[in-house]
């Protein structure tokens, strides 16, 4: 192995030295899909189903995949019909070589539902840097993890890193997981048997289209010592605010949202705005009330971006002058000079960006 090593590491040496790196990773690609003078690819090597219209891909990762904290994410891109889409996933490691990555098909999301449906043992998918601030940073003897729907991935992902450190001997972990029914529940197997390993980890799923039971005070006050917890929470914008509302007096409070809901839409919010972007000076009017990225997208306009949740930072520029609206914690904003993630804010009057 540390002779193949060193023949790719001369090869690559010799060819940046002659060719582009483009030309480089092409003939490279030839012998091994996986080898590259610069890029972080990874290959699909395994599939299986774990809920309705989900499924988890093993990955082997080429040596430039950077691998995250457990709970950060990555940028996904993969290639549909000749062009590259980019998505953003929580991603957890197995080994030193191998990541796994959990996707729900979403309505006519193309990504994921040419993840869930299409692909297959060998594809190959780029990784990006991975970035996020759910990591493990658990400085209270009690973790407590609310997961909603795909909310449930970088719970995983800390879990398996909880395992993998033997943090379980001295952290009390709690899973509370929502999802419509049971055939939703992703990884309900491996949940049951890390319950079974580990007797510091306890968790329960609970059924919203079924049962009666999305979160409120009742399960707020089944925790012991919320001010000697931690709280991670992942879900739609709607779950997190909700959990931000509830869980306020704990020790610490962290939580990210990976959509918005209709209900995060001001249905009072009518009427137009103009918005100049000074980069391109254009001006154009979108809806008061919607995300402004999506809002500049409908206007033919197509300004960086990448996970869509207020995460990544790829969307943030700054903003001028006018008012803005969060949507998923609905603060509002009047400031001039004030980065903004256009992806989860909207437009409250006139405004000025730096776009």
């Amino acid at each position: 192995m540390q002779v193949v090593e060193k023949r790719i590491s001369l090869f690559n040496s010799i060819a940046q030295s002659v060719i582009t790196n483009h030309d480089a990773n092409f003939w490279l690609q030839k012998i091994n899909p996986l080898w590259s003078v610069n890029q972080s690819l990874a290959k699909v090597v395994k599939k299986q189903t774990v809920a309705k219209d989900t499924v988890s891909l093993i990955l082997q990762c080429n040596r430039h995949v950077q691998r995250g904290a457990a709970g950060q994410h990555h940028p996904v891109t993969v290639e549909i019909a000749g062009r590259h889409y980019e998505r953003t996933y929580s991603l957890m490691q197995l080994d030193a070589d191998h990541l796994c990555l959990t996707v729900k098909k979403v309505d006519q999301g193309l990504v994921s539902s040419w993840l869930v449906e299409q692909s297959k043992a060998g594809d190959i998918v780029y990784l990006g840097q991975p970035y996020g601030d759910m990591q493990q940073h658990i400085q209270t003897p009690n973790l407590l993890l609310l997961a909603a729907g795909s909310g449930i991935t970088p719970m995983l992902s800390l879990i398996e890193s909880l395992s993998q450190t033997k943090q379980f001997s001295t952290t009390s972990v709690q899973l509370l997981y929502w999802v419509k029914t049971q055939a939703d529940a992703a990884y309900a197997e491996y949940l049951k048997e890390t319950a079974e390993n580990f007797s510091q980890f306890s968790y329960q799923i609970f059924y919203t289209q079924e049962q009666d039971q999305r979160l409120n005070q009742n399960h707020v006050d089944q925790i012991s010592a919320l001010n000697a917890t931690t709280v991670y929470a992942c879900g739609p914008s709607g779950f997190a605010a909700t959990v931000e509302t509830l869980f306020s007096d704990a020790a610490l409070l962290q939580t990210e949202a990976f959509s918005l809901s209709q209900l995060d839409v001001d249905a009072s919010e009518t009427g137009f705005v103009n918005v100049r972007l000074t980069q391109s000076n254009k001006t154009v009017v979108i809806p008061k009330g919607q995300s402004i990225l999506s809002s500049l997208e409908h206007q033919g306009v197509k300004p960086n971006h990448g996970c869509r949740m207020g995460i990544c930072n790829k969307c943030a520029c700054t903003k001028a002058q006018g008012s803005t609206q969060n949507l998923l914690n609905g603060s509002v904003n009047h400031e001039p000079a004030q980065l903004l993630k256009i992806c989860v804010n909207s437009a409250q009057s006139d405004l000025v960006i730096d776009l």
